[in-house]
């Protein structure tokens, strides 16, 4: 593909940004740096709709700039990200907001050095907060990219080379926010809209675009959980994780199936990186374990995990 052929595929793409992009988003409606990376944080792993909606608003309520997200406790960050699941995500996001409390850098490379920030979201800070010209590759991006070029099998590296070939240096920001939104809405992975597509003129691998796609099939690992419900006085016991995705967070008291059987009031289904859980909850009025007693009526503010929850809720329909 010439320079030419470039240049005319960047301008189709804009043009359709203009028109046909998803501008409502909150976080392209300012130009807060903190705002944006927040976004781009809760956007892992988490639909756009469930985070523009909720947790976006709420968390930024709580803690609008990146100095007070530095003076809250940990557990208060949790319970804000409660139900987002991946809560690595949070701490690390608390973490670097107590490194950099009046601001993130400027730099890919210094913003590399923040815990949780890899190459995409250094870049998607350094683009559409700080509108420089680097290019951006999430998944959507390479997708269709990997298209556009019709490059089936590529390396990371070389895929990163060919949104650099690609970026539109006059208006890099609108360019690789057009590239994410065209793969969210058109260059889909099944039945992508050709018909539809600004780049289809231009696009390589358009006749057989199923062929640049290949969706890794995740593995699952089959698990069960048993959890216990302790009341006191209308308080629960609870104890806090030393480790694993939970670190730090409140949670039920784990148990040993086979001595509580006859207490099992139900069970669930969850999913979770790569497990595919079975969890049991159980009723009891004791248990042989340290707990922390804590008022029944904060469960909903408690830094819980979205597990804990469906474990509280199938508490209470048992109740009724």
């Amino acid at each position: 593909m010439n320079t030419k052929q470039v240049e005319s595929a960047q301008k189709s793409l804009l043009h359709w940004y203009e028109t046909d992009a998803r501008n409502e988003l909150p976080w392209r409606q300012t130009s807060d740096i903190y705002h944006i990376y927040l976004s781009e944080v809760m956007l892992q792993q988490t639909q756009v709709s469930r985070v523009a909606n909720e947790y976006y608003p709420n968390f930024l309520q709580k803690f609008p700039t990146l100095q007070a997200l530095s003076t809250a406790t940990l557990d208060e960050v949790f319970s804000m990200w409660s139900g987002l699941g991946y809560y690595r995500r949070a701490k690390n996001l608390h973490e670097t907001a107590k490194i950099c409390p009046k601001g993130l850098p400027k730099s890919l490379k210094e913003l590399q050095k923040l815990p949780g920030i890899g190459r995409y979201t250094a870049s998607a800070i350094c683009s559409f907060g700080y509108k420089q010209a680097v290019s951006v590759v999430d998944t959507n991006i390479a997708r269709v990219l990997k298209r556009f070029f019709a490059k089936e099998q590529i390396k990371e590296k070389e895929l990163w080379g060919l949104a650099d070939h690609f970026l539109n240096q006059v208006n890099p920001t609108e360019h690789n926010l057009a590239l994410m939104d065209l793969g969210a809405m058109l260059c889909v992975p099944k039945s992508p809209k050709c018909d539809e597509c600004p780049l289809a003129g231009y696009c390589l691998g358009k006749n057989e675009a199923e062929k640049y796609y290949v969706k890794n099939q995740k593995k699952y690992v089959d698990k069960e959980l048993h959890y216990g419900i302790v009341m006191q006085n209308g308080n629960v016991g609870m104890v806090k994780s030393n480790d694993g995705m939970y670190k730090d967070m409140l949670e039920l008291p784990s148990l040993q199936a086979h001595r509580h059987e006859d207490l099992c009031i139900g069970s669930f289904k969850h999913s979770v990186t790569h497990y595919r859980l079975k969890v049991f909850v159980y009723v009891l009025d004791e248990i042989e374990e340290d707990l922390l007693w804590i008022s029944s009526k904060e469960i909903s503010s408690l830094p819980i995990s979205s597990l804990t929850q469906k474990a509280f809720k199938l508490f209470e329909k048992s109740k009724v």
